[in-house]
Protein backbone atom coordinates (compact mmCIF):
# COMPACT_ATOMS: atom_id res chain seq x y z
CA UNK A 1 0.00 0.00 0.00
CA UNK A 2 1.08 3.36 -1.20
CA UNK A 3 1.66 6.06 1.77
CA UNK A 4 1.65 9.73 1.55
CA UNK A 5 3.82 10.96 3.94
CA UNK A 6 3.26 15.05 3.26
CA UNK A 7 -0.65 14.07 3.29
CA UNK A 8 -0.35 12.59 7.07
CA UNK A 9 2.17 15.19 8.49
CA UNK A 10 -0.90 18.04 6.54
CA UNK A 11 -3.83 15.93 8.44
CA UNK A 12 -1.56 15.01 11.84
CA UNK A 13 -0.81 19.26 11.88
CA UNK A 14 -4.45 19.95 10.83
CA UNK A 15 -5.96 17.78 14.04
CA UNK A 16 -3.57 19.18 16.43
CA UNK A 17 -4.59 22.55 15.69
CA UNK A 18 -7.90 21.55 15.87
CA UNK A 19 -7.21 20.06 19.07
CA UNK A 20 -5.20 23.57 20.34
CA UNK A 21 -8.01 25.68 19.29
CA UNK A 22 -10.64 23.59 21.34
CA UNK A 23 -8.25 23.70 24.22
CA UNK A 24 -8.21 27.85 23.88
CA UNK A 25 -11.96 27.23 23.50
CA UNK A 26 -12.60 25.06 26.47
CA UNK A 27 -10.29 27.21 28.82
CA UNK A 28 -11.54 30.83 27.29
CA UNK A 29 -15.32 29.42 27.57
CA UNK A 30 -14.54 28.44 31.25
CA UNK A 31 -13.22 31.64 32.07
CA UNK A 32 -15.85 33.69 30.64
CA UNK A 33 -18.58 31.42 32.52
CA UNK A 34 -16.80 32.13 35.50
CA UNK A 35 -16.86 36.30 34.80
CA UNK A 36 -20.74 35.43 34.39
CA UNK A 37 -21.78 33.39 36.86
CA UNK A 38 -25.80 34.27 37.06
CA UNK A 39 -26.35 37.75 39.13
CA UNK A 40 -29.78 37.07 38.25
CA UNK A 41 -32.14 36.38 41.44
CA UNK A 42 -34.95 33.94 42.09
CA UNK A 43 -37.24 37.06 42.53
CA UNK A 44 -36.77 38.42 38.71
CA UNK A 45 -36.66 34.68 37.14
CA UNK A 46 -39.97 33.98 39.10
CA UNK A 47 -41.93 37.31 38.60
CA UNK A 48 -41.56 38.30 42.12
CA UNK A 49 -43.01 34.69 43.71
CA UNK A 50 -40.11 32.95 44.83
CA UNK A 51 -37.17 33.54 47.21
CA UNK A 52 -34.45 31.43 47.17
CA UNK A 53 -33.03 29.42 49.42
CA UNK A 54 -29.93 29.80 51.81
CA UNK A 55 -27.36 28.30 49.97
CA UNK A 56 -28.97 29.93 46.78
CA UNK A 57 -28.24 33.11 49.09
CA UNK A 58 -25.05 32.59 49.85
CA UNK A 59 -24.01 31.46 46.22
CA UNK A 60 -25.16 34.68 44.33
CA UNK A 61 -23.08 36.48 46.90
CA UNK A 62 -19.94 34.94 46.53
CA UNK A 63 -20.78 35.26 42.66
CA UNK A 64 -21.02 39.20 42.93
CA UNK A 65 -17.95 39.20 45.22
CA UNK A 66 -16.05 37.66 42.19
CA UNK A 67 -17.38 39.71 39.73
CA UNK A 68 -16.89 43.06 41.64
CA UNK A 69 -14.38 44.32 43.87
CA UNK A 70 -16.63 46.58 45.69
CA UNK A 71 -18.27 43.45 46.98
CA UNK A 72 -17.00 41.36 49.99
CA UNK A 73 -17.96 38.64 52.17
CA UNK A 74 -16.88 37.40 55.80
CA UNK A 75 -17.72 35.17 58.07
CA UNK A 76 -18.59 36.54 61.48
CA UNK A 77 -18.93 33.77 64.34
CA UNK A 78 -21.32 30.55 64.19
CA UNK A 79 -24.94 30.49 64.35
CA UNK A 80 -26.99 27.71 66.53
CA UNK A 81 -28.01 26.68 62.87
CA UNK A 82 -24.24 25.69 62.58
CA UNK A 83 -23.82 27.51 59.81
CA UNK A 84 -21.67 30.98 60.03
CA UNK A 85 -23.06 34.33 60.16
CA UNK A 86 -21.97 36.05 56.50
CA UNK A 87 -21.42 39.22 56.08
CA UNK A 88 -21.88 40.96 52.87
CA UNK A 89 -19.98 44.80 52.69
CA UNK A 90 -20.37 47.18 50.02
CA UNK A 91 -17.24 49.53 50.01
CA UNK A 92 -18.08 52.90 47.35
CA UNK A 93 -13.85 52.54 46.65
CA UNK A 94 -13.65 49.21 46.09
CA UNK A 95 -10.81 47.81 49.10
CA UNK A 96 -11.43 44.69 49.65
CA UNK A 97 -13.04 43.73 53.17
CA UNK A 98 -11.15 40.65 54.45
CA UNK A 99 -11.74 41.24 58.37
CA UNK A 100 -14.38 43.65 60.25
CA UNK A 101 -11.35 45.05 62.15
CA UNK A 102 -10.68 46.85 58.83
CA UNK A 103 -13.63 49.10 59.13
CA UNK A 104 -12.98 50.45 62.58
CA UNK A 105 -9.81 52.35 60.70
CA UNK A 106 -12.55 53.80 57.94
CA UNK A 107 -13.92 57.12 57.78
CA UNK A 108 -16.65 56.49 56.26
CA UNK A 109 -20.29 55.54 58.10
CA UNK A 110 -21.11 52.02 58.62
CA UNK A 111 -24.60 51.12 57.72
CA UNK A 112 -25.29 47.79 59.00
CA UNK A 113 -29.03 45.90 57.12
CA UNK A 114 -30.46 42.50 58.71
CA UNK A 115 -32.53 40.46 57.01
CA UNK A 116 -33.96 37.10 57.85
CA UNK A 117 -34.38 37.56 61.89
CA UNK A 118 -38.19 36.28 60.77
CA UNK A 119 -36.97 34.07 57.62
CA UNK A 120 -40.65 33.53 56.46
CA UNK A 121 -40.50 37.67 56.37
CA UNK A 122 -38.03 37.37 53.27
CA UNK A 123 -38.99 40.99 51.91
CA UNK A 124 -35.14 41.98 52.97
CA UNK A 125 -33.01 39.06 51.65
CA UNK A 126 -34.36 39.93 47.87
CA UNK A 127 -34.10 43.53 48.35
CA UNK A 128 -31.14 43.18 49.39
CA UNK A 129 -29.55 41.37 47.04
CA UNK A 130 -30.89 43.33 44.39
CA UNK A 131 -29.18 46.55 45.85
CA UNK A 132 -25.62 45.17 46.48
CA UNK A 133 -25.66 43.79 42.74
CA UNK A 134 -27.35 47.04 41.32
CA UNK A 135 -24.89 49.15 43.41
CA UNK A 136 -21.98 46.80 42.14
CA UNK A 137 -22.89 47.11 38.41
CA UNK A 138 -23.67 50.97 38.64
CA UNK A 139 -27.20 51.09 37.94
CA UNK A 140 -28.17 53.12 40.56
CA UNK A 141 -25.88 55.85 42.29
CA UNK A 142 -23.51 54.52 44.94
CA UNK A 143 -22.69 56.30 48.47
CA UNK A 144 -19.44 58.26 48.82
CA UNK A 145 -19.37 58.45 52.43
CA UNK A 146 -21.27 55.37 53.08
CA UNK A 147 -20.34 51.42 54.16
CA UNK A 148 -22.70 49.36 53.58
CA UNK A 149 -23.16 46.17 55.72
CA UNK A 150 -25.54 43.44 55.20
CA UNK A 151 -25.91 40.67 57.19
CA UNK A 152 -28.08 38.28 54.04
CA UNK A 153 -29.46 36.22 56.56
CA UNK A 154 -29.56 36.05 59.91
CA UNK A 155 -31.48 33.07 61.54
CA UNK A 156 -30.11 30.41 59.34
CA UNK A 157 -31.86 27.35 61.35
CA UNK A 158 -35.04 29.30 60.57
CA UNK A 159 -34.54 29.42 57.06
CA UNK A 160 -33.69 26.02 56.36
CA UNK A 161 -37.18 24.98 58.04
CA UNK A 162 -38.52 26.02 54.58
CA UNK A 163 -43.07 25.95 54.25
CA UNK A 164 -45.49 27.53 52.54
CA UNK A 165 -48.20 27.54 55.48
CA UNK A 166 -46.76 28.97 58.33
CA UNK A 167 -47.44 32.43 57.62
CA UNK A 168 -50.96 32.38 57.78
CA UNK A 169 -51.81 35.70 57.18
CA UNK A 170 -48.86 36.52 54.43
CA UNK A 171 -49.19 36.89 50.18
CA UNK A 172 -46.54 34.88 49.17
CA UNK A 173 -43.35 34.36 48.24
CA UNK A 174 -44.17 30.65 47.07
CA UNK A 175 -42.32 29.03 50.16
CA UNK A 176 -40.04 30.83 53.07
CA UNK A 177 -38.58 29.92 56.19
CA UNK A 178 -39.81 29.51 59.35
CA UNK A 179 -39.96 32.01 62.54
CA UNK A 180 -38.14 30.25 65.15
CA UNK A 181 -34.65 29.50 64.60
CA UNK A 182 -32.70 26.22 65.19
CA UNK A 183 -33.44 26.09 68.30
CA UNK A 184 -36.95 27.46 68.08
CA UNK A 185 -35.80 31.04 69.59
CA UNK A 186 -37.12 34.12 68.19
CA UNK A 187 -34.17 35.92 67.97
CA UNK A 188 -36.05 38.98 67.65
CA UNK A 189 -36.32 39.13 71.75
CA UNK A 190 -32.99 38.01 72.27
CA UNK A 191 -30.57 40.91 71.78
CA UNK A 192 -30.15 41.44 75.99
CA UNK A 193 -30.59 37.80 77.56
CA UNK A 194 -28.19 36.37 74.45
CA UNK A 195 -29.12 33.20 74.90
CA UNK A 196 -28.06 31.93 71.17
CA UNK A 197 -25.03 31.98 69.23
CA UNK A 198 -26.72 33.77 66.75
CA UNK A 199 -27.64 36.99 69.23
CA UNK A 200 -23.62 36.25 70.37
CA UNK A 201 -22.29 36.67 66.97
CA UNK A 202 -24.59 39.66 66.17
CA UNK A 203 -23.41 41.47 69.13
CA UNK A 204 -19.83 40.96 68.50
CA UNK A 205 -20.06 42.07 64.88
CA UNK A 206 -22.49 45.01 65.76
CA UNK A 207 -19.90 46.26 68.23
CA UNK A 208 -16.83 45.87 66.44
CA UNK A 209 -18.68 47.79 63.38
CA UNK A 210 -19.89 50.39 65.68
CA UNK A 211 -22.50 51.46 62.89
CA UNK A 212 -24.10 54.66 62.84
CA UNK A 213 -27.19 53.40 61.08
CA UNK A 214 -29.19 50.36 60.92
CA UNK A 215 -32.12 48.61 59.51
CA UNK A 216 -34.01 45.14 60.55
CA UNK A 217 -36.32 44.53 57.70
CA UNK A 218 -39.64 42.86 58.35
CA UNK A 219 -42.69 41.82 57.63
CA UNK A 220 -46.21 42.85 59.23
CA UNK A 221 -49.88 42.55 59.66
CA UNK A 222 -51.54 43.72 62.70
CA UNK A 223 -54.96 45.51 60.73
CA UNK A 224 -55.59 45.78 57.15
CA UNK A 225 -54.81 49.25 55.15
CA UNK A 226 -53.89 50.28 51.48
CA UNK A 227 -49.90 51.07 52.32
CA UNK A 228 -47.85 48.59 51.45
CA UNK A 229 -44.86 49.78 53.18
CA UNK A 230 -44.66 51.00 56.75
CA UNK A 231 -42.04 52.42 59.05
CA UNK A 232 -40.84 51.34 62.94
CA UNK A 233 -37.96 53.88 63.56
CA UNK A 234 -36.48 53.12 66.95
CA UNK A 235 -38.34 55.49 69.90
CA UNK A 236 -37.26 58.93 69.84
CA UNK A 237 -37.45 59.94 72.96
CA UNK A 238 -35.88 57.09 74.34
CA UNK A 239 -32.91 57.49 71.90
CA UNK A 240 -32.53 60.73 73.17
CA UNK A 241 -30.52 64.07 72.63
CA UNK A 242 -29.22 65.28 69.38
CA UNK A 243 -29.84 61.50 67.55
CA UNK A 244 -33.41 61.93 68.87
CA UNK A 245 -34.09 65.36 67.45
CA UNK A 246 -31.88 64.09 64.26
CA UNK A 247 -34.09 60.87 63.62
CA UNK A 248 -37.54 62.08 64.25
CA UNK A 249 -37.10 65.90 62.54
CA UNK A 250 -34.66 65.09 59.74
CA UNK A 251 -34.64 61.45 58.87
CA UNK A 252 -38.36 59.84 59.00
CA UNK A 253 -39.51 63.10 56.81
CA UNK A 254 -37.05 63.13 54.85
CA UNK A 255 -37.43 59.46 53.93
CA UNK A 256 -41.34 59.90 53.93
CA UNK A 257 -41.16 62.54 51.34
CA UNK A 258 -38.58 60.70 49.13
CA UNK A 259 -40.28 57.89 48.75
CA UNK A 260 -43.64 59.80 48.51
CA UNK A 261 -41.23 61.75 45.42
CA UNK A 262 -41.09 58.24 44.25
CA UNK A 263 -45.11 57.25 44.36
CA UNK A 264 -44.31 55.16 47.59
CA UNK A 265 -46.93 55.59 50.50
CA UNK A 266 -45.87 55.23 53.95
CA UNK A 267 -46.71 55.58 57.03
CA UNK A 268 -45.91 55.01 60.77
CA UNK A 269 -45.95 51.15 61.96
CA UNK A 270 -49.94 50.32 62.05
CA UNK A 271 -49.21 49.16 66.17
CA UNK A 272 -53.14 47.39 66.49
CA UNK A 273 -54.24 44.29 66.19
CA UNK A 274 -57.93 42.93 65.25
CA UNK A 275 -59.23 46.26 65.19
CA UNK A 276 -59.91 49.74 62.82
CA UNK A 277 -56.46 51.39 62.83
CA UNK A 278 -58.67 54.97 62.23
CA UNK A 279 -59.94 55.38 66.05
CA UNK A 280 -55.78 55.81 67.03
CA UNK A 281 -53.02 54.17 67.65
CA UNK A 282 -49.33 54.84 69.48
CA UNK A 283 -45.97 53.88 68.39
CA UNK A 284 -44.26 50.97 69.19
CA UNK A 285 -42.05 51.62 72.37
CA UNK A 286 -38.81 48.93 70.67
CA UNK A 287 -37.11 47.62 74.06
CA UNK A 288 -33.39 46.45 74.36
CA UNK A 289 -34.74 42.71 73.85
CA UNK A 290 -35.61 44.05 70.11
CA UNK A 291 -33.18 44.92 67.06
CA UNK A 292 -33.39 48.32 67.08
CA UNK A 293 -33.77 48.88 70.89
CA UNK A 294 -30.18 47.19 71.41
CA UNK A 295 -28.74 48.78 69.20
CA UNK A 296 -30.02 52.00 70.59
CA UNK A 297 -28.00 51.64 73.14
CA UNK A 298 -25.38 52.25 71.66
CA UNK A 299 -26.85 55.54 70.19
CA UNK A 300 -26.86 54.18 66.41
CA UNK A 301 -30.01 55.43 64.16
CA UNK A 302 -32.28 52.22 63.73
CA UNK A 303 -35.19 51.38 62.36
CA UNK A 304 -37.56 48.23 60.66
CA UNK A 305 -38.89 47.97 57.06
CA UNK A 306 -42.09 46.70 58.15
CA UNK A 307 -44.23 45.79 54.63
CA UNK A 308 -47.48 45.09 54.96
CA UNK A 309 -48.25 41.11 54.69
CA UNK A 310 -51.06 41.63 52.88
CA UNK A 311 -49.59 42.60 49.80
CA UNK A 312 -48.31 40.62 46.98
CA UNK A 313 -44.42 39.99 47.33
CA UNK A 314 -43.06 41.62 44.64
CA UNK A 315 -44.50 45.03 45.66
CA UNK A 316 -43.23 44.30 49.50
CA UNK A 317 -39.66 43.59 47.78
CA UNK A 318 -39.68 46.24 45.39
CA UNK A 319 -41.16 48.40 47.98
CA UNK A 320 -38.44 47.50 50.84
CA UNK A 321 -36.11 48.08 47.91
CA UNK A 322 -36.78 51.53 47.03
CA UNK A 323 -36.82 52.31 50.92
CA UNK A 324 -33.23 51.30 51.22
CA UNK A 325 -32.68 53.45 48.46
CA UNK A 326 -34.07 56.66 49.75
CA UNK A 327 -32.02 56.08 53.57
CA UNK A 328 -28.76 55.13 52.11
CA UNK A 329 -29.15 58.45 49.47
CA UNK A 330 -30.30 60.60 52.59
CA UNK A 331 -27.67 59.69 55.27
CA UNK A 332 -25.06 59.60 53.04
CA UNK A 333 -25.67 63.32 52.50
CA UNK A 334 -25.73 63.61 55.77
CA UNK A 335 -22.86 61.37 56.48
CA UNK A 336 -20.55 64.22 58.35
CA UNK A 337 -23.57 65.22 60.69
CA UNK A 338 -24.08 61.73 61.53
CA UNK A 339 -20.96 60.63 62.71
CA UNK A 340 -20.52 63.86 64.92
CA UNK A 341 -23.76 63.26 66.28
CA UNK A 342 -22.90 59.44 66.87
CA UNK A 343 -19.61 60.23 68.87
CA UNK A 344 -21.16 63.38 70.52
CA UNK A 345 -23.65 60.95 72.10
CA UNK A 346 -21.32 58.19 73.10
CA UNK A 347 -20.37 60.51 75.71
CA UNK A 348 -23.90 62.18 76.67
CA UNK A 349 -24.53 60.52 80.15
CA UNK A 350 -22.18 60.73 83.37
CA UNK A 351 -22.85 60.02 86.72
CA UNK A 352 -25.75 61.24 88.78
CA UNK A 353 -27.54 62.13 85.45
CA UNK A 354 -30.91 60.54 86.10
CA UNK A 355 -31.62 57.79 83.44
CA UNK A 356 -35.16 56.72 82.11
CA UNK A 357 -35.97 52.48 82.62
CA UNK A 358 -39.47 53.04 82.21
CA UNK A 359 -41.23 55.15 79.70
CA UNK A 360 -45.31 55.48 79.03
CA UNK A 361 -46.89 57.68 75.94
CA UNK A 362 -47.71 61.32 76.44
CA UNK A 363 -51.39 61.62 75.68
CA UNK A 364 -51.36 65.33 75.16
CA UNK A 365 -48.85 65.38 72.28
CA UNK A 366 -50.39 63.57 69.59
CA UNK A 367 -50.43 64.05 65.53
CA UNK A 368 -53.06 63.86 63.22
CA UNK A 369 -52.36 61.05 60.31
CA UNK A 370 -54.43 61.35 57.17
CA UNK A 371 -54.50 57.44 57.01
CA UNK A 372 -55.56 55.47 53.96
CA UNK A 373 -57.17 52.50 55.10
CA UNK A 374 -60.87 49.87 54.14
CA UNK A 375 -63.56 50.71 55.95
CA UNK A 376 -64.13 48.00 58.62
CA UNK A 377 -67.07 45.85 59.78
CA UNK A 378 -67.93 43.74 62.79
CA UNK A 379 -70.43 41.14 61.02
CA UNK A 380 -71.67 37.56 62.28
CA UNK A 381 -68.78 35.31 61.30
CA UNK A 382 -69.35 31.79 59.44
CA UNK A 383 -67.19 29.99 61.55
CA UNK A 384 -67.82 30.91 64.71
CA UNK A 385 -71.22 32.68 64.99
CA UNK A 386 -69.90 35.35 66.88
CA UNK A 387 -68.64 38.77 65.69
CA UNK A 388 -65.94 39.25 63.59
CA UNK A 389 -63.75 42.46 62.09
CA UNK A 390 -64.19 42.24 57.77
CA UNK A 391 -62.03 44.98 55.74
CA UNK A 392 -64.11 46.21 52.81
CA UNK A 393 -61.28 46.49 50.29
CA UNK A 394 -64.31 48.14 48.16
CA UNK A 395 -64.58 51.22 50.25
CA UNK A 396 -61.27 52.91 50.66
CA UNK A 397 -60.82 56.06 52.92
CA UNK A 398 -58.35 58.51 53.86
CA UNK A 399 -59.30 59.57 57.48
CA UNK A 400 -57.62 62.13 60.04
CA UNK A 401 -56.58 59.80 62.48
CA UNK A 402 -54.65 60.34 66.24
CA UNK A 403 -51.06 58.98 66.28
CA UNK A 404 -48.83 59.44 69.49
CA UNK A 405 -45.39 59.07 68.90
CA UNK A 406 -44.29 61.17 71.95
CA UNK A 407 -43.05 59.64 75.28
CA UNK A 408 -41.97 60.49 78.17
CA UNK A 409 -40.06 59.36 81.53
CA UNK A 410 -41.82 57.73 84.00
CA UNK A 411 -39.57 56.03 86.43
CA UNK A 412 -35.73 57.09 86.14
CA UNK A 413 -32.60 56.31 88.26
CA UNK A 414 -29.72 58.28 89.35
CA UNK A 415 -26.06 56.85 87.30
CA UNK A 416 -23.71 55.52 89.86
CA UNK A 417 -20.30 55.96 89.46
CA UNK A 418 -19.79 52.04 89.58
CA UNK A 419 -21.49 48.97 89.53
CA UNK A 420 -20.24 45.78 91.78
CA UNK A 421 -20.39 42.60 90.64
CA UNK A 422 -19.44 39.14 92.32
CA UNK A 423 -17.04 37.30 90.29
CA UNK A 424 -19.34 34.14 90.62
CA UNK A 425 -22.10 35.90 88.15
CA UNK A 426 -19.93 34.67 85.16
CA UNK A 427 -23.11 34.56 82.90
CA UNK A 428 -23.60 38.34 83.35
CA UNK A 429 -19.85 38.84 83.00
CA UNK A 430 -19.57 36.85 79.78
CA UNK A 431 -21.94 39.46 78.17
CA UNK A 432 -20.80 42.31 79.65
CA UNK A 433 -17.05 41.14 77.56
CA UNK A 434 -19.19 40.18 74.36
CA UNK A 435 -20.48 43.99 74.77
CA UNK A 436 -16.92 45.34 75.08
CA UNK A 437 -17.61 46.29 78.85
CA UNK A 438 -14.38 47.57 80.37
CA UNK A 439 -14.40 46.10 83.74
CA UNK A 440 -11.65 45.92 86.82
CA UNK A 441 -10.81 43.21 88.71
CA UNK A 442 -10.18 44.01 92.39
CA UNK A 443 -6.91 42.46 93.52
CA UNK A 444 -7.28 42.66 97.00
CA UNK A 445 -10.40 42.70 99.69
CA UNK A 446 -12.00 45.85 99.41
CA UNK A 447 -14.77 47.59 101.36
CA UNK A 448 -17.34 50.39 99.94
CA UNK A 449 -19.74 52.46 101.18
CA UNK A 450 -23.08 51.04 98.70
CA UNK A 451 -26.51 51.08 97.75
CA UNK A 452 -28.41 47.77 98.26
CA UNK A 453 -31.20 46.57 96.77
CA UNK A 454 -33.71 44.52 97.86
CA UNK A 455 -36.79 43.22 95.73
CA UNK A 456 -39.90 44.37 97.39
CA UNK A 457 -42.54 43.25 94.51
CA UNK A 458 -42.54 41.67 90.88
CA UNK A 459 -44.98 39.93 88.50
CA UNK A 460 -43.80 36.69 86.53
CA UNK A 461 -45.53 35.66 82.96
CA UNK A 462 -47.33 32.32 83.62
CA UNK A 463 -46.15 30.89 80.67
CA UNK A 464 -42.67 30.21 79.13
CA UNK A 465 -41.48 33.32 77.20
CA UNK A 466 -38.50 32.52 75.07
CA UNK A 467 -36.98 30.28 76.92
CA UNK A 468 -37.68 32.23 80.36
CA UNK A 469 -40.53 33.09 82.57
CA UNK A 470 -39.99 36.83 82.13
CA UNK A 471 -40.21 39.08 85.43
CA UNK A 472 -41.89 42.11 85.24
CA UNK A 473 -43.28 44.99 87.02
CA UNK A 474 -40.52 44.80 89.60
CA UNK A 475 -40.05 47.16 92.28
CA UNK A 476 -36.90 47.90 94.60
CA UNK A 477 -35.93 49.14 98.04
CA UNK A 478 -32.72 50.46 98.33
CA UNK A 479 -30.47 51.36 101.16
CA UNK A 480 -26.43 52.21 102.12
CA UNK A 481 -24.91 49.50 103.33
CA UNK A 482 -20.95 48.55 103.69
CA UNK A 483 -20.20 46.09 100.94
CA UNK A 484 -17.05 43.78 100.89
CA UNK A 485 -16.27 42.71 97.45
CA UNK A 486 -13.34 39.90 97.45
CA UNK A 487 -10.17 39.61 95.86
CA UNK A 488 -11.50 38.64 92.09
CA UNK A 489 -14.61 40.50 92.09
CA UNK A 490 -15.13 43.17 89.75
CA UNK A 491 -15.92 46.61 89.24
CA UNK A 492 -17.71 48.38 86.63
CA UNK A 493 -16.99 52.15 85.64
CA UNK A 494 -20.11 53.75 83.71
CA UNK A 495 -18.03 56.16 82.53
CA UNK A 496 -17.86 54.43 79.22
CA UNK A 497 -19.37 54.15 75.66
CA UNK A 498 -21.55 51.28 76.89
CA UNK A 499 -23.03 52.86 79.93
CA UNK A 500 -26.58 52.66 78.40
CA UNK A 501 -26.15 48.74 78.12
CA UNK A 502 -24.98 48.43 81.90
CA UNK A 503 -28.27 50.65 83.42
CA UNK A 504 -30.98 48.72 81.16
CA UNK A 505 -29.36 45.43 81.98
CA UNK A 506 -27.97 46.05 85.62
CA UNK A 507 -30.91 47.97 86.84
CA UNK A 508 -33.44 45.44 88.46
CA UNK A 509 -36.21 47.61 87.20
CA UNK A 510 -35.43 48.22 84.04
CA UNK A 511 -37.72 46.57 81.68
CA UNK A 512 -34.99 43.94 79.66
CA UNK A 513 -32.61 43.74 82.94
CA UNK A 514 -31.22 40.54 83.64
CA UNK A 515 -32.84 40.27 86.81
CA UNK A 516 -36.39 40.55 84.86
CA UNK A 517 -34.79 37.59 82.71
CA UNK A 518 -34.16 35.66 85.47
CA UNK A 519 -30.31 35.44 85.98
CA UNK A 520 -30.92 36.41 89.55
CA UNK A 521 -33.99 33.85 90.17
CA UNK A 522 -31.85 32.02 92.72
CA UNK A 523 -32.48 35.07 95.67
CA UNK A 524 -35.83 34.76 95.32
CA UNK A 525 -35.62 31.40 96.95
CA UNK A 526 -35.22 31.23 100.64
CA UNK A 527 -32.51 28.42 101.68
CA UNK A 528 -33.21 28.31 105.29
CA UNK A 529 -36.20 28.29 107.21
CA UNK A 530 -37.61 27.61 110.97
CA UNK A 531 -39.16 24.60 112.15
CA UNK A 532 -42.38 26.66 114.37
CA UNK A 533 -41.66 23.93 116.78
CA UNK A 534 -38.18 25.62 117.81
CA UNK A 535 -38.48 28.64 116.11
CA UNK A 536 -41.68 29.48 118.78
CA UNK A 537 -39.51 29.51 121.95
CA UNK A 538 -36.71 32.07 120.21
CA UNK A 539 -39.11 33.92 118.47
CA UNK A 540 -40.58 34.32 122.50
CA UNK A 541 -37.21 35.33 123.87
CA UNK A 542 -36.73 38.01 120.89
CA UNK A 543 -39.61 39.62 121.55
CA UNK A 544 -38.97 39.95 125.19
CA UNK A 545 -35.25 41.04 124.01
CA UNK A 546 -36.36 43.82 121.83
CA UNK A 547 -39.05 45.98 122.69
CA UNK A 548 -39.39 47.83 119.61
CA UNK A 549 -40.37 45.12 117.58
CA UNK A 550 -42.81 43.68 120.04
CA UNK A 551 -44.20 47.16 119.61
CA UNK A 552 -44.49 47.02 115.66
CA UNK A 553 -45.38 42.96 116.48
CA UNK A 554 -48.69 43.86 118.11
CA UNK A 555 -49.62 46.68 116.20
CA UNK A 556 -49.57 44.86 112.88
CA UNK A 557 -51.67 42.28 114.35
CA UNK A 558 -54.08 45.01 115.48
CA UNK A 559 -54.32 46.42 111.84
CA UNK A 560 -54.42 43.34 110.22
CA UNK A 561 -57.33 40.66 110.92
CA UNK A 562 -55.10 37.88 108.19
CA UNK A 563 -52.09 38.21 109.47
CA UNK A 564 -53.56 38.55 113.26
CA UNK A 565 -55.71 34.85 112.30
CA UNK A 566 -52.42 33.31 110.62
CA UNK A 567 -50.07 31.61 113.01
CA UNK A 568 -47.41 30.84 110.92
CA UNK A 569 -47.50 34.15 108.95
CA UNK A 570 -46.54 35.96 112.36
CA UNK A 571 -43.81 33.57 112.94
CA UNK A 572 -42.23 33.80 109.85
CA UNK A 573 -42.72 37.61 110.15
CA UNK A 574 -40.86 37.24 113.21
CA UNK A 575 -37.83 34.97 111.61
CA UNK A 576 -37.40 37.61 108.90
CA UNK A 577 -36.70 40.54 111.45
CA UNK A 578 -34.45 37.98 113.42
CA UNK A 579 -30.61 37.39 112.71
CA UNK A 580 -31.49 34.47 111.91
CA UNK A 581 -33.15 34.93 108.53
CA UNK A 582 -30.41 34.80 105.66
CA UNK A 583 -29.37 38.33 104.31
CA UNK A 584 -28.89 36.89 100.78
CA UNK A 585 -33.07 36.71 100.33
CA UNK A 586 -34.31 39.16 97.98
CA UNK A 587 -30.89 40.67 98.10
CA UNK A 588 -30.22 42.33 94.66
CA UNK A 589 -26.09 41.21 94.30
CA UNK A 590 -24.94 43.75 92.14
CA UNK A 591 -24.51 46.88 94.17
CA UNK A 592 -23.80 50.45 93.45
CA UNK A 593 -21.19 52.51 93.87
CA UNK A 594 -20.56 56.48 94.03
CA UNK A 595 -22.89 59.31 92.31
Amino acid sequence: MYFNHKSIQYTIKTALNCCIVCVIFFFSSCTTQKQNKPLTTLFETSKGTQTPEYKEVISFYKNLEQAYPTISMTQEGQTDSGYPLHVVYFEPSGKRITSTSQLQESTKNILLINNGIHPGESDGIDACMLLLRDLAQGTIQAPINTIIAVIPVYNIGGALQRNSTSRTNQEGPKTYGFRGNARNYDLNRDFIKADTKNAKAFTKLFRTLDPELFIDNHVSNGADYQYALTHLFTQHNKLGGEAGVYLHETLMPGLQDSLQAKKWDITPYVNVFNKQPEKGFTQFMDSPRYSTGYTTLYNTLGMMVETHMLKPYKIRVEGTYELMKSFIAITDADAHKIKSIHQRAKTRFKKTDPYPIHWEVDSTQRKTLQFKGYQGNMIPSQVTGKMRLKFDHNKPFVKPTPYYNTFKASKEITIPAYYGIAKGYWRVLQRLELNNIEVSEIQNDTTFIAQVYHIKDFKTRQSPYEGHYLHYNTQVTSKQEKVTLQKGDYLVSTAQEGVRYLLETLEPEAVDSFFNWNFFDTILQQKEGFSPYVWEDKAKELLENNPQLKIAFEAKKKSDPLFASNWYAQLDWLHKRSPNYEKNHLRYPIIRVGG
